[in-house]
C-alpha cells in the first residue's frame, strides 16, 4: 500500500470522525473461556484461539501462552503496524524488526515478597526497533516520534488507563 491508497482509505473515516466525533468511539472486546480443569484460559484472537496459562516461573510447563508475553506481543504488533502506517504516510521506505522486552519479578506475582519490593507486573518494558532504511536520521527520528505518539498500546501502557473489575451473577 502506498501513501495515496492509505489516504484514500482513511480520508472518509477522518472526515466522518471530524463531523461526528461519537462515531470514532469503538469498544473493542476480548473474551476468554476458563478451563474447568487446567489452570488456563482460551482467548479468541479473531484469527485463532490462544490458550494462555502459567508462565514457567510460576509453575507452568511453558506449553501455553503467557499473558505477559501476549502483552509484549500486542505492543510489538501495534508499534509495528503504527510505524508502517506512519512510514507510508511520510513516504519513508523502511523494513526491519520490532522487539519488546519486559522485566518481571515473579516474587510479586507469587506473593512471596511481603515488603512490596517486588511489585506484581512489569518493572520496565523496552521497545526496540532495528530498522533498515535509506532515510535520514532526522526522518527516522520523526518516524519514531510519530509511532510513539500514535501507537495505541504504547500510549495506553505509558499514560495509564482506568481499569475496573466486575462480575456477572
Amino acid at each position: 500500500m502506498d501513501r495515496a491508497e492509505l489516504q484514500t482509505i482513511q480520508r472518509p473515516l477522518k472526515e466522518r470522525y471530524r463531523s461526528e466525533p461519537a462515531s470514532a468511539l469503538v469498544t473493542l472486546t476480548a473474551t476468554g473461556e476458563l478451563d474447568e480443569q487446567a489452570i488456563s484460559c482460551s482467548v479468541a484472537t479473531g484469527r485463532a484461539l490462544v490458550e494462555a496459562g502459567l508462565h514457567p516461573a510460576t509453575g507452568g510447563s511453558g506449553a501455553l501462552a503467557c499473558s505477559g508475553d501476549m502483552l509484549l506481543q500486542a505492543l510489538v504488533a501495534c508499534a509495528g503496524v503504527t510505524l508502517r502506517s506512519v512510514a507510508t504516510s511520510l513516504e519513508i521506505a523502511v523494513s526491519g524488526t520490532v522487539r519488546a522486552e519486559g522485566d518481571l519479578d515473579f516474587r510479586g506475582t507469587l506473593g512471596v515478597d511481603k515488603t512490596g519490593d517486588a511489585p506484581v507486573g512489569f518493572r520496565a518494558i523496552r521497545l526496540i526497533f532495528d530498522l533498515d532504511s535509506y532515510a535520514s536520521e532526522e526522518q527516522l527520528e520523526k518516524l519514531l516520534a510519530l509511532t510513539e505518539r500514535y501507537c495505541v498500546v504504547y500510549q495506553t501502557l505509558t499514560s495509564g488507563v482506568a481499569v475496573s473489575i466486575d462480575h456477572s451473577p
